[in-house]
């Protein structure tokens, strides 16, 4: 169900403005990066990630970032099919957002060994309670991740300021972790997409 706006609009609707504002100079460095700002209108935006180092190009996800209360409230992020701009189930989103703790003085090939063999954890920023419910981004700046009971201890005011729940920082942490390290296509029986496939040396930390 969309959110109410509860807070005084006018100043939502200038800081969407400002976040918008700062993205349109930027549009080409993000475009050389697979992000594309396709609408923006108060209080939402929607952006589209192709995969960079996929030819031909393959577009990974569809986002709609509800900006309402805004930043009384952190932003909403919600993955949508392309063309219906309807929200997706996540078995129906084929990229993920792999994350690997650090590994100091660890060679790529090694870590790619220990990750093939499950020997270190990964964390993906995409979660879902199922592969028929919806996606959310588990991430701190994320309304869905500061309003899911699981993270009750981690409210949004003490991340508001941060920088966490800007603009910037949701479509760098898709493109970072998303979008960015996808190298191949996942080809299935009669010549379905199946998903997109990170290799393991190109799993951010």
């Amino acid at each position: 169900m969309p959110e109410l706006q509860t807070a005084d609009p006018e100043v939502s609707r200038a800081k969407f403005d400002r976040q918008i504002g700062w993205f349109r100079p930027y549009a080409d460095a993000y475009r050389a990066q697979g992000c594309f700002l396709i609408e923006a209108s108060f209080p939402s935006a929607f952006f589209i990630f192709a995969s960079p180092k996929l030819k031909p190009r393959v577009i990974g996800a569809a986002i709609e970032i509800d900006f309402t209360n805004y930043d009384l409230r952190p932003p909403s992020v919600v993955f949508v099919d392309l063309l219906t701009r309807q929200p997706i189930a996540r078995k129906d989103l084929a990229v993920k957002m792999l994350r690997r703790p650090q590994l100091p003085g660890t060679s790529p090939e090694i870590i790619s060994n220990l990750i093939q063999q499950n020997a270190v954890p990964l964390t993906d920023f995409i979660q879902a309670n199922s592969p028929e419910d919806l996606p959310f981004l588990c991430m701190a700046g994320v309304r869905e991740y500061h309003d899911n009971p699981a993270h009750s201890g981690d409210p949004w005011l003490l991340h508001r300021g941060s920088g966490e729940g800007c603009l910037a920082f949701i479509l760098d942490k898709i493109i970072k972790y998303g979008t960015g390290p996808v190298e191949q296509l996942q080809i299935q029986l009669q010549m379905s997409v199946g998903g997109l496939l990170v290799s393991p040396q190109a799993i951010p930390e």
